[in-house]
């Protein structure tokens, strides 16, 4: 039989596709090899936190416990942190003058001691701010690893085709050589021709363009340039945290793998199944539990910290419910977010979204019966959520729960009848905790009436282990700093300002005549902005912003110091969001901050923009007083310190001297003190952690008994 092809062209195609089937075995097995180096820096890293605690531990630490320890004799010989002392042998600490065998052996140990505990509270923090070799090279790792995973799941649909087509490969060997061809058989060369057909054929088809496309990007990806990796990070950090807890769980500081439940209801939640198909965002693990137990329990109050993504698990749970049969669903929240609600219902996941609000609630709520999705309505609309006796519906959510904690109010009560339609019920609040005892039972007792009558007589500080274990089946709240521990810093300054002449004299006035309101404006309430030292430390801080490539959010309490703040300004500030500002207007701004350039500011009234927002892309908060409930402050915060942030947030509050912002703090630091005190237990407290009318008009009265003291101190002119 002739040789219908040449030699040269049968090698060139079998060497093809040799080099096909080479190339998908190292895309496969790409990943092992960066999930190594991965654990093998994050043990640097964390080496390298350690070391920086020890760095900042003075020597005189080994006598925390009144141990005795020549710790001046120690620094006199260049040991003046924990860290110099680290790897120093017994015995050469055992040379220095007055230091004994002894006493050396003990301050060896205790350096141990404080190195371990040092090991055991370092985290992993990474952060555009801090882009030092070390991080780099783990982002650069990561990135590279998570676009590795992607093609790997390819290259091993293509490999088995690949590996399919090796027959046709040995079919082919005697057209590769002359000899071989002049000693075939017929049936041999006539195959061999079929395969040469059957492999060109593929090099060209899919299956070969698939493979050099995935050749490429694997070539892309192993590429990757830092200033590429840290782009990734800053879009998508949470794909690069869930790697980093997929290899290795403890490496970001939390160990809990049951998330704070009791062992029993933990592995219940562990086995509940979650259908995520649907669902356009990527879940950290603590939030996949939260659905979880969401999913599991039925009727619960997810009292997770703000900025931990409650939003995001009430929608996941949704997808899942939806993905098992489940078909209508209603959110109800304050009017300020209903906007926002639908925004992310539709960004996060595939489920369709109606808003019952407005002047066309009924058509709308036909529509949402008929069609089914997520009704999202308010609070006040529920007095027109008209559902038939026999109507149900998947699940509630209802956002910002404790606006329902008075069992008498009207929104309660509208809360509670359309309850009675659900099969299941999420409540959801960041702030319940402020509140007291019986207002959170209140809330359970509509969840889970049971586990209310239980806790009776349990609501007493003494009692908080107990209380926890028995409503860790209705309640369940997490800490930012128990799961989200790689979060960046949050770095607070108190920017102490100093009352110029024009500032004092209206300051004083305002005391005098007990006017509170502009009392508590101190240094905005002057004539001339120009003469407000508050002003112009404002202005400052955002100077620096600019510099640096921040986004300023800057909070008030008041409309008119809000006010101020834009006209002062100007073109750089975004329009204000107070309570005038309608939710959908409210979003537009927060769309339009999040595409404005860096030194751009958003001023917003505390009581509205606090709450309900996500505003991830500033990095920079500005309080202008300071507030009667500590909550209301954290919660403005958590708008920009929360999943997602990569920055430090940096946070400024504005105060002045010898005024009522010295006191107030002080006395809101004690309130606070309490406050976290009870939080750590996850229970309530019987008072309200907050300033009242009461307590400020005794700061008034003390700041008169100051200014008239001063006065009578002045001499007479």
């Amino acid at each position: 039989m002739a040789r219908p092809i040449d030699s040269k062209s049968a090698k060139q195609l079998l060497s093809l596709h040799k080099v096909f089937l080479q190339s998908l075995k190292t895309v496969s097995s790409s990943t092992d090899k960066y999930s190594d180096n991965i654990n093998s820096l994050c043990r640097s890293l964390l080496d390298s936190e350690t070391q920086k605690i020890l760095r900042n531990t003075p020597v005189e630490e080994l006598n925390r416990d009144k141990r005795g320890f020549r710790t001046k004799t120690l620094r006199d010989n260049g040991y003046g942190t924990i860290a110099d002392l680290y790897g120093v042998a017994v015995s050469k600490l055992a040379q220095l003058s007055g230091i004994s065998d002894e006493a050396a052996v003990a301050i060896k140990t205790s350096v141990d001691q404080l190195a371990k505990a040092a090991k055991d509270s370092a985290k992993i923090r990474l952060s555009t701010d801090d882009r030092n070799p070390l991080a780099t090279e783990l982002v650069v790792t990561v990135s590279k690893y998570l676009q590795l995973s992607a093609l790997a799941e390819k290259s091993a649909a293509l490999h088995k085709e690949g590996t399919d087509l090796q027959p046709q490969m040995k079919a082919l060997s005697p057209a590769t050589s002359g000899i071989k061809w002049m000693f075939a058989s017929k049936g041999k060369k006539e195959a061999a021709l079929q395969a040469f057909a059957f492999l060109q054929e593929k090099s060209t088809g899919d299956y070969g363009n698939s493979v050099r496309q995935l050749t490429d990007s694997y070539n892309a990806a192993i590429a990757t340039t830092d200033a590429l990796a840290w782009a990734d990070f800053s879009e998508n950090s949470v794909s690069f945290y869930n790697v980093l807890e997929k290899i290795n769980p403890q490496l970001l500081g939390n160990n809990d793998t049951e998330y704070g439940l009791p062992e029993e209801l933990a592995k219940a939640i562990k086995e509940e199944p979650f259908y995520s198909e649907g669902l356009n965002c990527t879940l950290r693990n603590y939030q996949e539990w939260g659905v979880k137990y969401i999913l599991h329990q039925k009727r619960v109050l997810l009292g997770d910290e703000m900025g931990l993504g409650k939003t995001v698990q009430a929608i996941a749970s949704m997808v899942s419910l939806r993905n098992t049969g489940a078909s209508h669903f209603v959110v109800v929240c304050p009017a300020s977010v209903v906007t926002n609600w639908c925004r992310e219902i539709a960004k996060m996941s595939d489920l369709s979204v109606t808003k019952v609000h407005g002047a066309d609630r009924a058509s709308s709520l036909q529509h949402w019966k008929e069609n089914g999705g997520v009704a999202v309505t308010t609070f006040e609309t529920t007095e027109h959520f008209t559902l038939g006796p026999k109507f149900r519906f998947s699940a509630l959510v209802v956002d910002e729960a404790h606006y329902i904690k008075n069992p008498e109010a009207r929104r309660t009560v509208n809360v509670k009848n359309i309850s009675t339609h659900a099969e299941r019920i999420l409540f959801m609040t960041g702030t319940a905790l402020e509140n007291k005892v019986e207002e959170m039972v209140s809330l359970i007792r509509i969840l889970q009436p049971q586990i209310a009558d239980g806790v009776r007589g349990l609501e007493f500080l003494s009692s908080a282990p107990e209380f926890r274990e028995k409503v860790a089946p209705v309640y369940y709240r997490r800490r930012r700093e128990d799961v989200l521990t790689e979060l960046p810093d949050l770095i607070e300054s108190r920017e102490w300002c100093t009352l110029g002449a024009a500032e004092e004299a209206k300051y004083e006035n305002s005391i005098l005549s007990k006017n509170y309101a502009d009392a508590r404006r101190v240094s905005w309430n002057v004539d001339n902005i120009a003469d407000s030292s508050k002003a112009n430390r404002l202005l400052e801080i955002v100077e620096e912003a600019e510099d640096d490539g921040r986004k300023v959010i800057v909070f008030s309490f008041f409309l008119d110091t809000i006010d101020k703040v834009t006209s002062l300004l100007g073109s750089r500030c975004m329009s204000p969001i107070n309570g005038s500002v309608t939710p959908a207007r409210r979003q537009e701004i927060i769309d339009e901050f999040d595409k404005a350039p860096a030194g751009s500011v958003l001023a917003a009234q505390i009581q509205s923009g606090g709450t309900g927002l996500n505003i991830q892309s500033a990095s920079v908060v500005i309080l202008c007083e300071p507030q009667f409930k500590p909550s209301i402050e954290n919660q403005a915060i958590s708008r920009a310190y929360r999943m997602g942030q990569t920055r430090n947030v940096l946070v400024y509050r504005l105060l002045c001297d010898d005024t009522v912002d010295e006191r107030i703090l002080a006395l809101l630091e004690s309130k606070q003190a309490v406050f976290d005190a009870f939080a750590d237990e996850s229970v309530v407290a019987e008072e309200s952690f907050e300033l009242d009318e009461r307590s400020f008009g005794n700061i008034i009265d003390m700041e008169i008994e100051r200014i008239n003291a001063k006065t009578a101190d002045k001499p007479e002119e």
